[in-house]
């Protein structure tokens, strides 16, 4: 651990108000000095959007010593860019993300607002991590998650992170069998869409779906992980480059 209590910078897409981050605050405030910036209101979904139609607008919540709060109107990767660049005087020392209402493996990753914001914290350098708990529950018990929010944050404290990688950390619903370093499912959603009809006769459209697992016997994924009662941590990059597919594109000839 550093000598110093370090700085940490914590953010979600839950918003400021969820349960989750606020029990990921009374758990990190054990390891170091607390600065938050989160969405004033849930964004979930938002993956790594930002806010360039209009103006981000900031409000500072509650402040007490080794703790800071602030909301912000935009989304969870707005909220990280605003603390790194206006907020803070330097950059923190770990970015923490979540505790997020329900699962992000697989493709998730990709909407996540939670994860949008620890690959916001990867591209400025900063060691960062996303925290999910596979329940979507707004009254989730977080006991057990925090326990494993502590394991991991020392872990990673202790041995820092490869440059350009986070981490994607899904804690499962009650018991806890282990920590598996796990990698993405391969998947998708499969989503349907129900029609309905709004009170002035105007016809609209709600989201529904369900999670199409296309290797649900591998025993090596983020969802086999969660699933069977394990922590799945995936180690992420930013870098989205398909190098498996040099060698036959190489071939190519435009």
């Amino acid at each position: 651990m550093m000598d110093e209590r370090p700085l940490i910078l914590i953010s979600n897409d839950d918003g400021v108000y969820a349960k989750g981050i606020n029990e990921l605050i009374e758990v990190m405030r054990l390891f170091g000095d607390i600065v938050v910036v989160a969405p004033d209101s849930p964004r979930s979904g938002m993956g790594h959007a930002i806010t360039v139609d209009h103006p981000l607008r900031v409000t500072r919540l509650q402040e007490e010593d080794g703790l800071l709060i602030y909301s912000c109107t935009g989304t969870p990767a707005d909220c990280i860019k605003l603390a790194c660049n206006q907020l803070l005087d330097k950059l923190p020392d770990f970015i923490i993300s979540g505790i997020n209402h329900g699962a992000n493996t697989s493709v998730s990753i990709l909407y996540s607002g939670t994860m949008g914001a620890a690959l916001e914290g990867c591209i400025h350098g900063v060691p960062s991590i996303g925290f999910s708990l596979n329940d979507y529950s707004p009254d989730a018990d977080f006991s057990r998650a925090k326990i494993v929010v502590a394991r991991i944050f020392q872990t990673v404290a202790q041995n820092g992170l490869p440059e350009g990688v986070c981490l994607n950390v899904n804690i499962p619903q009650g018991e806890v069998k282990g920590i598996n370093f796990s990698r993405q499912t391969r998947g998708k959603w499969v989503e349907e869409f129900e029609k309905r009809t709004d009170p002035h006769g105007r016809g609209y459209y709600w989201l529904k779906g369900y999670f199409n697992n296309a290797e649900s016997e591998a025993l090596d994924t983020d969802d086999f992980a969660v699933l069977n009662g394990f922590v799945s941590v995936v180690p992420v990059n930013t870098d989205l480059t398909a190098y498996t597919a040099f060698p036959q594109m190489q071939k190519w000839k435009f």
